[in-house]
C-alpha cells in the first residue's frame, strides 16, 4: 500500500497541502460567483442582465445555495458506496468546472432563451459538482490523522482557513472584473480557479495522498457489492434523466418555472422532513433515556440554528443589493465593487477565530468548566440581532431621507463584523456538538439534518431578499426588524432553557 507523507506542511502531512489548494479554490470559486448572480440575473437587459425582478433573483439564489447543501448528502453516499473520496472529489471538480464553463457559454449565447437554459444548466452543475467534492475531500483531512487528537483540530483549523482565504479572494477578484468590466468576465474567472483547483487535485494527490480515498469499504460477498453499486448508478441515472427532462420542459413552455413558490416549497418540504427525522428517532429509534435527552437538545439547537442562517444568509441578496443600492461606495474617486463588501465576512473570520478558539478554550480551564452550547447559540443570536439592528437604524436613514441618502459603508462592515461574532458561536460550536451528542447510530443522519438547517436559512434568505429595493424602500425597515425580532426570540428561549438542558444533561 502507498502511504501518504506523514509531514512536509507546517508539520502536518503534506497531503494537507493539496486538501487545502483544491478547496481554496473550490471556495475561491463558488463565493466568487454566488454574489455575482442576484446582481447580473436582476440587472437590466441593456446592462447585460437577464431583467428578472429582485424576488425572483433573490429566490434563485437561494435555492442554488440550498441545493448545495442537500447535495452534499448523496454526494457523501455516492463516495462511500461507489465512487471513493478520490474519484468523487475529482468528478465533482470536473462538474464544477463544467458548469462554469456552461455560465461562460451562456454569455455568447446572448439573453434567450438558449442562453438563460445554458446558465441555468451551469448552475445545476456546479451543485452536482459541490455535493460530491464538498463533504468527501473533509473527509480525507480526517484521513490524514488516523490517530486523531489535538494534531487533527489544527489540521482541520489550517484547512478551515483555506475555505476562508478562497472565499475571501473569490469575492475581491470576481466582484471586482464582474462589476467593472463584464458580468460573464467576472463568473469566468471564478470558472478558472476551480481549473486551477482541478489540476492541483489531479496533479498532486498521487503523490502527497498515497492511497487515502483511492477505494471504498465493499462488501465481503461480490455479488452484494455489485448489486450495491448497480443501485448507486442506477439512482444517479434517474437524477441526471429527471434533470434532462425539468430542462426540456422548461425549454419548450410546457412548464414555467416559479423561483419563489419553488422555494417556498423546497422549505416545506425541507421543514417537514426534519420534523418526521425527529418523531421518528424519539418515537421509534430505540434510544435511551440519556440518548433521548440529547436528541432533544439537539432539535433545540438544530431551530436555532435555522433562525440563524435565514438571517445569515441574507448576505449575499438583500445586503448584497443594499451595498449597490444604497451605499456611499466612492472613496477617493473611485467606485468599490459592492461585491467587495461580501469579502468582510471571511477576511473577519480568517482574523477571528483563533480569537474565539483560544477563548473557548480560556473558559474551559475555569473551575466551573465551559459554558454550554446553547449559552454559545444564545451569545451568537444576540450578536446577530445587534447587526441587524444596525442595518435597521441605517435603512431608516434613507426612508427618512426619500431614498435619496446613500449611507457610510461602515453600515454594513459593522453590521458583519457582529454577524461574524455571531457564526463564530454558532457554527462550529453547532458542528462540534452535533458530533457530541448525537447517538452513535445516527451520527451521519443528525449531520446531514445539521446541514437540512442551513439549506432552509440560504431559501428564507433567499425569499426574503428581494425586499432590498429602491422603488419599494419602505420594506427595508421591515425586513430587518422581523428578522431581528426572530433572532432575539430564538436568543431568548435559548437562553431561558440553558440551565435546564444543563440540569438534564448532568441527571442523563
Amino acid at each position: 500500500m502507498n502511504q501518504a507523507p506523514t509531514s512536509g506542511f507546517f508539520g502536518h502531512p503534506v497531503g494537507l497541502r493539496t486538501l487545502f489548494l483544491t478547496e481554496m479554490w473550490e471556495r475561491f470559486s463558488y463565493y466568487g460567483l454566488r454574489p455575482l448572480l442576484i446582481l447580473f440575473m436582476s440587472a437590466a437587459i441593456l446592462d447585460g442582465g437577464f431583467g428578472f425582478d429582485r424576488g425572483t433573483a433573490s429566490a434563485i439564489v437561494g435555492i442554488y445555495a440550498a441545493s448545495v447543501y442537500l447535495a452534499s448528502l448523496p454526494g457523501g453516499w455516492i463516495a462511500d458506496r461507489w465512487l471513493g473520496l478520490r474519484r468523487a472529489i475529482s468528478s465533482g471538480a470536473v462538474l464544477i468546472t463544467l458548469g462554469h464553463l456552461s455560465i461562460g457559454i451562456s454569455g455568447m449565447a446572448g439573453q434567450g432563451k438558449l442562453g438563460k437554459t445554458a446558465f441555468f444548466a451551469g448552475l445545476v452543475l456546479i451543485v452536482f459538482g459541490t455535493g460530491l467534492l464538498k463533504p468527501n475531500i473533509s473527509a480525507i483531512v480526517g484521513d490524514l490523522y488516523p490517530d486523531s487528537g489535538a494534531r487533527r483540530d489544527a489540521g482541520f483549523s489550517i484547512f478551515y482557513m483555506g475555505i476562508n482565504t478562497g472565499s475571501f479572494l473569490g469575492q475581491l477578484v470576481t466582484g471586482f472584473l464582474g462589476e467593472k468590466v463584464g458580468w460573464h468576465i467576472g463568473m469566468g474567472a471564478a470558472g478558472v480557479g476551480m481549473a486551477l483547483g482541478l489540476l492541483t487535485f489531479l496533479y498532486f494527490a498521487p503523490r502527497t495522498l498515497g492511497d487515502l480515498g483511492t477505494d471504498i469499504v465493499r462488501d465481503p460477498d461480490p455479488v452484494v457489492q455489485a448489486k450495491r453499486e448497480k443501485g448507486v448508478k442506477q439512482m444517479c441515472l434517474v437524477i441526471l434523466a429527471a434533470t434532462v427532462a425539468l430542462f426540456a420542459l422548461a425549454y419548450t413552455g410546457v412548464w414555467v418555472p416559479d423561483p419563489v413558490v419553488i422555494g417556498l416549497r423546497m422549505t416545506v418540504v425541507l421543514v417537514g422532513a426534519a420534523v418526521l427525522f425527529f418523531g421518528f428517532v424519539f418515537f421509534f429509534g430505540k434510544l435511551s433515556r440519556e440518548e433521548n435527552k440529547r436528541m432533544l437538545v439537539i432539535l433545540v439547537l438544530f431551530l436555532a440554528a435555522a433562525v440563524f442562517w435565514s438571517a445569515f444568509e441574507q448576505q449575499p441578496t438583500a445586503l448584497n443589493l443594499f451595498a449597490r443600492d444604497f451605499t456611499d461606495r466612492v472613496v477617493l474617486g473611485w467606485e468599490i465593487p459592492a461585491t467587495w463588501f461580501q469579502s468582510v465576512n471571511s477576511f473577519f473570520i480568517i482574523i477571528g477565530a483563533p480569537i474565539a478558539a483560544a477563548i473557548w478554550l480560556a473558559l474551559g480551564r475555569r473551575p466551573s468548566g465551559d459554558i454550554s452550547a446553547p449559552a454559545k447559540f444564545s451569545l451568537g443570536l444576540v450578536f446577530t440581532v445587534l447587526g441587524f439592528v444596525v442595518m435597521i437604524i441605517a435603512s431608516q436613514r434613507i426612508v427618512a431621507s426619500g431614498g435619496t441618502l446613500l449611507v457610510s459603508p461602515l453600515w454594513l462592515v459593522a453590521s458583519y463584523f457582529l454577524q461574524t461574532a455571531g457564526e463564530l458561536c454558532i457554527s462550529p460550536v453547532g458542528l462540534s456538538s452535533m458530533t457530541k451528542l448525537s447517538p452513535r447510530k445516527y451520527l451521519g443522519q443528525v449531520m446531514g439534518i445539521w446541514f437540512v438547517a442551513s439549506a432552509v436559512g440560504n431559501l428564507i434568505g433567499g425569499l426574503v431578499g428581494g425586499h432590498v429595493d429602491p422603488e419599494k424602500i419602505d420594506q427595508m425597515p421591515r425586513l430587518f426588524t422581523m428578522t431581528s425580532i426572530s433572532l432575539l426570540v430564538a436568543a431568548v428561549v435559548l437562553a431561558l432553557l440553558i440551565k435546564p438542558i444543563t440540569r438534564m444533561l448532568e441527571r442523563a
